[in-house]
């Protein structure tokens, strides 16, 4: 049993904040379906993140942009109901808060209504303020997410490096700031400057959690397909693989083929 779960028997946004202020660091992963939420909560995990990368690793399309909110509300809703201890964070898909801080409202309430999320995130900083104060005004805890920013992946062409320049390293600095500010409860750093992600982190008052930002943040968050192994396509520097279980599973489905095609299974023993 971990030391996180010992302490907190169900995570909220006031313990991620108690986290930070008691130098403790929060783990954070990706979850997409009931079965696997279910094991990853029983392990400790302290954020589960129902991250719009179900885009990429459930439904195989290149970027995030295809998946829609009743998407998302229907792998939060799965992921809701395997869990008993973490906190769950439901991204929102773009399209949905963009330009209209009413429909970003709409949005919010659909998936906390309709999935049983416990918060919701949002990619951007002084751009899309005014959704985020908005759906801060009707009691829904946000997460903001800077540096990369994938929905934006068509304006920026590339998933390199955010922020290494000084100008925009001073705007993602004023945008965590403005994010604080505005009540959000945490947010996500991603692909960033080891140096530059410390920096925001000492400079604001809730927990930073990191993914390529290096270990000067308040916690880390991984896709949890990428770091079981299940992909082997993406290969970034930050990633940890702490599994094969592409290549587990790939044996185990041709010993499976094998004994049927050869008539060993099912044996005496796994019949009625």
């Amino acid at each position: 049993m971990s030391v996180a779960k010992k302490d907190y028997k169900k995570v909220t946004t006031n313990t991620l904040a108690e986290m930070k202020q008691n130098g403790k660091k929060i783990s954070m992963l990706t979850a997409y379906d009931y079965t696997l939420a279910k094991i990853i909560d029983s392990a400790g995990i302290d954020v589960i993140l129902v991250g719009d990368s179900a885009s990429n690793v459930m439904a195989g399309h290149e970027t995030t942009l295809p998946i829609t909110l009743d998407q998302m509300i229907y792998h939060a809703s799965s992921v809701v109901r395997g869990i008993d201890r973490a906190l769950v964070v439901v991204d929102m898909p773009f399209g949905s808060y963009q330009g209209n801080s009413l429909e970003a409202l709409s949005s919010a309430i659909k998936i906390m209504k309709e999935s049983g999320g416990h918060s919701v995130k949002l990619e951007g900083g002084s751009e899309i303020i005014e959704s985020i104060e908005r759906i801060l005004t009707a009691g829904i805890p946000v997460m903001g997410h800077l540096g990369l920013t994938p929905q934006s992946i068509y304006k920026f062409g590339t998933y390199t490096v955010r922020a290494k320049e000084e100008v925009e390293a001073e705007k993602l600095l004023a945008d965590a700031k403005l994010l604080e500010e505005a009540g959000c409860f945490a947010i996500v750093l991603e692909k960033v400057p080891a140096q530059l992600a410390q920096k925001v982190a000492e400079s604001i008052s809730i927990p930073v959690i990191g993914i390529g930002a290096g270990a000067g943040v308040d916690g880390q968050v991984l896709v949890l397909h990428d770091m079981l192994g299940m992909t082997h396509e993406f290969n970034p520097r930050f990633l940890r693989r702490y599994l094969n279980l592409a290549d587990d599973i790939t044996g185990a489905v041709q010993s499976y083929v094998q004994d049927v095609k050869s008539a060993d299974f099912p044996n005496e023993k796994e019949q009625y």
